[in-house]
């Protein structure tokens, strides 16, 4: 028995050395709340390729009725937790940055957004510094009653648009913001009439390159045709071929160092 234990010693080795080999090619998958519809395709499709992401959270409609943070939805995100992945804030209303307003008294920032989330008609409404934040540790607190861990530090803008003076009052509450490479864009938000699956497919196998953060959702409303797990399946698949592995932003040189703090 014992050839038998050192060939299996041998094997577990070179399956490590494979595995260091691969991962020294990352790319980081990140998925922002949506209607839901695919989440549970897109979680199997993770766990098939041993893949870890992150997801950014806020409070939209599902195509279940309820909200993608309701107590529906909480085994989910415990999975989640329990499967490695990280988790950040996404604002609790979806709330799409439009302008920095006019200091009306210096002791005060206010911004103007666009409420959006999924099926809900559109509000435009103003908030100060503190409020913003305060819709960012809104999610945190939800996100630790559901799953009983904390928030990352991070955060991400819906639509990504920010100003100077929103990151600033973001950062001061605790909040670094995340954005995503320009290949990294997958295009899942996008009309499937004129950027069918395919095109989007061909185009992020083109285009990827290590380091890159991509960004997709937990589902679109407006999107005829779904991308996942249509494109995803098979854009893990040839990303591995290339060599490239999947990990949470806590491991990105960037992102690091705020996940290590206590």
């Amino acid at each position: 028995m014992k050839w038998l234990s050192l060939a299996l010693v041998a094997t577990a080795a070179t399956a490590c050395v494979h595995a260091s080999a691969a991962c020294e090619k990352p790319v980081y998958l990140t998925f922002d709340t949506g209607h839901m519809g695919v989440a549970p395709l897109i979680a199997d499709t993770l766990k098939k390729h041993n893949a870890r992401a992150t997801f950014f959270l806020a409070s939209e409609p599902t195509k279940t009725g309820g909200t993608t943070l309701d107590d529906s939805w909480a085994p989910w995100w415990r999975e989640r937790v329990a499967e490695g992945h990280d988790f950040g804030a996404h604002t609790w209303d979806h709330d799409v940055f439009l302008q920095d307003l006019p200091d009306v008294d210096s002791k005060v920032t206010r911004f103007k957004f666009r409420t959006q989330a999924g099926i809900n008609p559109p509000v435009v409404r103003e908030l100060t510094a503190e409020q913003y934040c305060e819709s960012l540790h809104k999610v945190g607190t939800r996100f630790t009653a559901m799953t009983g861990k904390p928030l990352g530090p991070i955060f991400r803008a819906p639509a990504g648009r920010t100003s100077p003076a929103l990151l600033n009052a973001a950062k001061a509450c605790g909040f670094t913001h995340v954005g995503w490479s320009r290949a990294g864009f997958l295009g899942d938000e996008l009309p499937s009439q004129s950027h069918p699956n395919a095109q989007l497919l061909e185009k992020a196998l083109r285009d990827i390159r290590p380091g890159d953060i991509l960004l997709a959702h937990l589902g679109i409303w407006e999107r005829q045709d779904p991308w996942a797990p249509a494109v995803l399946e098979p854009l893990l698949t040839g990303l591995e071929q290339r060599g490239l592995c999947f990990a949470p932003l806590r491991e990105h040189p960037r992102y690091a160092p705020l996940f290590a703090k206590p």
